[in-house]
């Protein structure tokens, strides 16, 4: 199994990347060759569940690729040598793969990144930093990034992964090579998740075609009972918002929602992490085991990190409701204008016809353009009950 394959639908992405980790050996034997399409600096760019961080992880693994048939003109990326192998989930030595559960990269972060960009590789051929969020750069950690960009150590390659390119500093994106990824197909999708993950073709091809080929959201679609249940519950609302009390509840039920998973994420992952610092810092064992002088700070630092993250997957569970529900409006649009484009939500056909007939294309467009309202209203950090209070009354009043 080669690298590339997880790439769903990416075909002139996986041979450009194929073609510059070929011209990446001949830099590795010989620093004076051109490089041909290999660059220090790349960035990843496409819609959510395109698969950027796949993508790059891919690459990173091709570049670190120590198969013995590559002295016989073998591709690299073969998927099953030590160096593929680490690279993809994550242990290589030289390949540091970055992503974050916090609302943004900070300037301390990147710095250490820098830092560990200008080394030379430990043992792989190349070293080779993988940010997976790039779009979550404060202004000063873009500008920290900057610099190492402009003067690249010479065995280092930074791949950098954002939705678009106004994402990123144009001073950083006018220095990486830019690769765009499209939305897979949907039949893509649905036949990978019945290939690697072992679900039934029907559940594939309703969880891929539901999420519209976001590969990520299908297969946790596909895997979790729990993630079926918040898709349904989103979907009612359209038909919950006659009134305005009925308009209030489902905001609070959206909220709630997306606070439970957040409460989830928490219950996984705090105490473990809690307690490793507790012990890691020489506390007794137990929760009860008091801190030694002077490590009260490391705590706090600790508990501010797990607020932050717990805050982030609040606005990312609300973020993703508000996402199915404007696929439930879209259907309805395409209903209403006769489209021949597949019906997303399939499943909820009946309350798609149900709003279809009681309203018309341009009552549907304003209440699609007051989700877009609430989403970006979230992103300016606006109290999230008020922002989707907002949203179902507008929803109702179309």
């Amino acid at each position: 199994m080669a690298v590339w394959d997880d790439l769903v639908g990416q075909d002139q992405v996986t041979e450009q990347l194929s073609a510059a980790a070929r011209d990446a050996d001949a830099l590795v034997t010989d620093p004076a060759a051109s490089g041909g399409s290999m660059t220090h600096a790349w960035l990843f760019t496409g819609p959510p569940g395109s698969g950027r961080a796949t993508a790059a992880r891919a690459f990173a693994a091709a570049l670190q690729c120590v198969s013995p048939d590559r002295a016989h003109g073998g591709v690299p990326g073969c998927g099953f040598c030590d160096g593929c192998h680490t690279s993809l989930v994550g242990t290589h030595a030289d390949v540091e793969i970055v992503r974050t559960d916090q609302l943004s990269i900070g300037v301390k972060e990147t710095r250490e990144l820098v830092r560990r960009a200008q080394l030379s590789p430990a043992v792989g051929r190349w070293q080779v930093i993988v940010m997976e969020d790039a779009d979550r750069l404060t202004e000063g950690a873009g500008n920290v990034l900057l610099k190492a960009v402009e003067e690249p150590a010479p065995r280092t390659v930074w791949l950098l992964c954002a939705p678009s390119l106004e994402d990123v500093l144009p001073t950083i994106r006018s220095r990486c090579r830019l690769l765009t990824l499209r939305t897979p197909p949907v039949g893509a999708v649905a036949d990978i998740l019945v290939r690697r993950d072992g679900i039934e073709p029907a559940l594939a091809a309703q969880s891929a075609r539901a999420t519209q080929g976001h590969i990520g959201r299908a297969r946790r679609l596909a895997t979790d009972e729990r993630a079926r249940a918040r898709r349904a519950a989103v979907l009612k609302v359209p038909l919950r918002v006659a009134d305005i009390g009925g308009c209030l509840k489902a905001a609070q039920e959206l909220i709630d929602a997306a606070a439970e998973d957040a409460k989830q994420v928490a219950e996984e992952v705090d105490t473990k992490e809690t307690e490793e610092l507790r012990a890691a810092l020489g506390a007794a064992a137990g929760t009860g085991g008091r801190l030694p002088r002077g490590t009260a700070g490391a705590m706090k630092e600790l508990q501010d990190r797990q607020k932050r993250r717990s805050t982030r997957t609040q606005r990312d569970s609300l973020d993703l409701a508000l996402i199915d529900l404007t696929g439930f409006y879209r259907d309805v649009l395409a209903m209403q204008l006769g489209s021949r484009v597949e019906i997303a939500n399939a499943d909820v056909h009946d309350a798609l016809r149900r709003v279809a007939e009681e309203s018309g294309p341009d009552r549907t467009l304003r209440r699609i353009e007051a989700i877009i309202a609430c989403r970006r209203a979230l992103d300016r950090n606006v109290a999230p009950l008020l922002a989707v209070e907002a949203m179902t009354v507008a929803l109702r009043a179309g």
